[in-house]
């Protein structure tokens, strides 16, 4: 029993020692278990947010104000879904240990214990919201997929180069959407105001809390020591005031919070934090369109069950 432990603690000393070295880890090589596990919650949660991303701007499709902004929105749903069956797979070589696969992460969406972003809980009740989740809600997500992008974890790192550089053109679709409106009537100028001040808890949201005693979470702890990220939820949310509240405040738009300030000294944003027992109940799929898009999700997943079965068939 004691040569075995010491040959467990060698092979984790080993392992943290190519982490350190910034080897890539493939998903045949050896890892501890909490590592995998870091990983499969992870990356299966960004791949279905991805999937759960799309439907919020699926529903502004066919409402779209021109030919060319349908064009543009539709082609974003489909790379959304293409990010999301290319995290899905990454996710399931990290799954073979357990039996499982594609289709049981599906039911563990289904079934709650498998979460997806805030943001995606929320409702789309204007073309401004289809432009504010382009501009700010995929601008966020590119300031977090980027940090890692040269993560310990080698099919994760290289699947993120795809995603972030198309993420790219989402955010442009999006500030493409917003600059229009801005340039447009009163109405539209209010419009993408009463869309901000709707989307900004969600996007402070969006980061995850500062700190595991807000959720009693550890993940970013851990993501942080296994080097597959390399900052805090808090300093995302910080490079983000940095890079957005300028661009906000540049279209004569306000921040719906009048506490917010930047401190020159600390060069640290203070603001009013969000209410995280109310992220708590949205990730528990009780927000405002949490059960309508799960069960949209459901029934698609079910009505092309027939689909899977006659992939199934020809590769079998």
């Amino acid at each position: 029993m004691t040569g075995l432990y010491n040959s467990e603690v060698e092979k984790l000393a080993h392992f943290m020692q190519r982490i350190e070295a910034g080897d890539k880890i493939e998903a045949d090589d050896w890892m501890p278990e909490e590592y995998r596990l870091t990983l499969i919650k992870l990356i299966s949660m960004h791949g279905m947010s991805e999937i759960m991303g799309a439907l919020p701007e699926k529903e502004w499709v066919p409402k779209a104000p021109s030919l060319s902004r349908k064009l543009g929105i539709m082609a974003k749903v489909q790379d959304e879904m293409g990010h999301g069956q290319l995290l899905l797979r990454v996710t399931e070589d990290l799954l073979k240990p357990y039996g499982k696969n594609r289709g049981d992460l599906m039911q563990d969406l289904f079934n709650g214990d498998l979460k997806f972003h805030n943001v995606f809980h929320m409702k789309t009740t204007t073309w401004a919201d289809a432009g504010i989740i382009g501009w700010l809600v995929d601008g966020a997500a590119i300031i977090t997929q980027t940090n890692m992008l040269g993560a310990s974890y080698g099919p994760y790192g290289r699947a993120l180069q795809r995603i972030c550089a198309e993420e790219v053109f989402h955010a442009q679709h999006g500030e493409s959407i917003i600059m229009a409106l801005a340039e447009g009537t009163n109405d539209q100028k209010s419009m993408i105001q009463e869309s901000i001040n709707y989307w900004w808890e969600s996007l402070l949201m969006f980061f995850g809390p500062a700190s595991k005693e807000t959720t009693g979470s550890s993940k970013q702890d851990l993501t942080i020591k296994y080097k597959i990220r390399t900052k805090t939820n808090e300093e995302f949310r910080q490079i983000f005031f940095d890079k957005y509240i300028p661009r906000i405040l540049s279209l004569g738009l306000t921040i719906p919070d009048p506490t917010i300030k930047f401190d020159a000294e600390s060069k640290i944003w203070t603001y009013k934090q969000p209410d995280w027992n109310e992220f708590k109940k949205i990730i528990r799929n009780e927000g405002p369109r949490s059960q309508a898009r799960l069960n949209l999700r459901r029934t698609s997943y079910e009505n092309n069950t027939w689909v899977r079965d006659a992939l199934s068939a020809v590769v079998n």
